[in-house]
């Protein structure tokens, strides 16, 4: 089944310079997330959840990558209009520049888009975590006679002056928005919320960067040049003329917006029981399917830890970290509160044996690494010590970086055996 109605647009982000060096060489979207996926699975999946089966993933930047993972993941019937296609920022008749925002990388493809029937664009982010049904969304959105939808998050007054925030009536129509408020001006932009949300002193409601637009409201917005962003000039400007429902949501959702929450929100996978559920049969979170064996352990003290397919693991302990697809970690190592992204490929049985590759990919023997972020095919020698913390001062080299006391070593990074980064 596929929603007709609905054409959803993500938004794959620009540079990504606060996910730098994970985007180094890849978009935002592309991004490996727990062990196996990638950043542009979540919405998708959301999306096929849904019955939202025709998507467009807008990007710019680093595309390679992304576009590879789309072709060898989302294959739908030959008989379906099902279909997910990257648009990247091209050079046309009408416009010869960048993606200069949100808005504006919409206005920029609209000659894609308004090649397809659908009454409703659903426009979603390339880089948050969460899990929701779209069609309680599109429902809400029908049901008012609403031009415009917004979700919004209840957030406390804490982490409301790091968002944009609403004001709703008593129908949920928003009246009026501020961008990142000062704390003084916070008791004015209180909204009705759920008693569960208010008695948690969530009273404040955040935008979440999902938005439905009408088709024709799409179409007459879009025709201002002079706009291009959403969350700062389309959704401000709009809210006083049209019709703006607050649609709350009150699940588990995070924006991947730096290393720090990139971090938070890997490690919270290996809680007891995760606000992310990888495990739900309704919300399945679909990716590549890989062919891969089982993974091996031998001699290893497991605890809180995600291991994913195909790795081989000899380590002394493993503690509060997600190992990706094809890891290898050698014997007597110790890796606490960490997330390996895992290799892209195995190395053939004639390198190991016959010694030409002197630091196999993956983390050698009698290392101990903690606070530290992996990334895909990096190489970590014998008795190698990364002990990341908040005593460790931000600094970049050729093969690590770190970034509020978290150490994130390198795609393809060599670390010399003996190193020792603390």
């Amino acid at each position: 089944m596929i929603n007709d109605k609905v054409l959803s647009i993500i938004l794959g982000g620009g540079q990504g310079s606060r996910l730098y060096p994970l985007t180094e060489n890849r978009s935002k979207p592309a991004v490996p997330i727990a062990g196996k996926y990638r950043l542009v699975d979540i919405p998708i999946s959301n999306c096929i959840n849904s019955d939202i089966k025709r998507m467009f993933v807008l990007t710019q930047f680093n595309s390679a990558s992304l576009n590879k993972h789309i072709k060898n993941t989302y294959r739908f019937s030959f008989f379906s209009s099902a279909f997910v296609d990257v648009l990247a920022a091209e050079q046309t008749m009408k416009s010869d520049k960048w993606f200069q925002g949100t808005a504006d990388a919409v206005r920029q493809s609209m000659h894609h888009f308004l090649s397809h029937d659908f009454e409703y664009a659903l426009i979603l982010s390339g880089d948050q975590l969460y899990q929701m049904d779209f069609n309680e969304m599109i429902a809400a959105h029908e049901a008012s006679n609403a031009e415009i939808s917004i979700a919004t998050y209840p957030v406390n007054a804490k982490d409301a002056t790091s968002f944009g925030i609403l004001k709703t009536n008593d129908e949920n129509v928003i009246t009026s928005f501020i961008e990142k408020p000062d704390a003084s001006l916070l008791p004015e932009w209180t909204s009705n919320v759920s008693d569960e949300m208010k008695n948690s002193g969530r009273d404040y409601l955040a935008s979440m960067g999902i938005y439905i637009f009408n088709r024709d409201l799409l179409i007459k917005l879009m025709e201002d040049n002079g706009t291009v962003d959403f969350g700062k000039e389309i959704i401000p400007n709009a809210i006083t003329k049209h019709k703006t429902l607050s649609y709350q949501y009150e699940g588990y959702w995070t924006d991947i917006g730096n290393i720090d929450s990139f971090f938070e929100a890997n490690l919270g996978l290996t809680d007891p029981i995760p606000q992310f559920n990888l495990y739900d049969n309704k919300q399945r979170i679909y990716t590549n399917a890989r062919i891969l064996p089982t993974s091996k352990i031998s001699g290893t003290l497991l605890d809180k830890t995600v291991i994913a397919d195909g790795c081989i693991i000899h380590a002394a302990k493993i503690e509060r970290a997600v190992i990706g697809i094809r890891s290898r970690i050698g014997a007597e190592s110790t890796v606490i509160n960490c997330y390996m992204m895992g290799n892209s490929h195995y190395e053939s049985l004639d390198d190991v044996q016959e010694h030409k590759i002197k630091t196999f990919m993956g983390i050698g023997e009698r290392c101990f690494i903690k606070n530290a972020i992996l990334d895909k095919n990096c190489r970590i020698g014998d008795d190698v010590r990364i002990n990341g913390g908040k005593n460790l001062k931000d600094k970049e080299t050729d093969s690590y970086f770190v970034k509020d006391g978290i150490v994130v070593v390198k795609k393809d990074a060599h670390i010399p055996s003996g190193t020792i980064i603390q």
